[in-house]
């Protein structure tokens, strides 16, 4: 059966994750469900986020896997979410920021194909995944 992603980066974003990943080691993403911030797509070394039982893993971007809370998923769950790099400083606390650039998420809603795809499997796994090396 055909899969359908659910989060995919550009072409200067895998760059910018592949040298994060040369410099830290094994990352992971998480968008939360908060204000300002909160709602950008945060990068961190894989051992320094705690993913909650509720965070939905949507899949990985260069290796790296993408959780977002609970809460956001069902307001994101009828997009593919893109996630480029942009010019500015986000928050402090994900690797990217002293680089002065930020992860941000673009979205295109799903083709009807897609959709209908995503309809027949059941919703992302929650919690804590194990890690995959690559």
């Amino acid at each position: 059966m055909q899969q359908v992603e659910r989060v995919s980066a550009t072409e200067e974003a895998i760059a910018l994750i592949e040298s994060l990943r040369a410099e830290h080691g094994q990352l992971l993403f998480h968008q939360s469900g908060g204000c300002c911030d909160g709602s950008a797509p945060m990068c961190y070394c894989i051992d320094d986020f705690k993913i909650g039982n509720s965070d939905v893993l949507l899949g990985d971007l260069e290796n790296c896997p993408f959780y977002m809370s609970a809460s956001q998923f069902e307001y994101w769950k009828h997009t593919h979410l893109i996630i480029d790099v942009v010019k500015g400083r986000g928050s402090g606390f994900s690797l990217e920021a002293p680089r002065g650039v930020r992860f941000l998420t673009r979205s295109r809603l799903y083709t009807d194909e897609e959709q209908s795809l995503l309809d027949n499997v059941p919703e992302p796994e929650r919690g804590a995944q194990p890690v995959v090396n690559g």
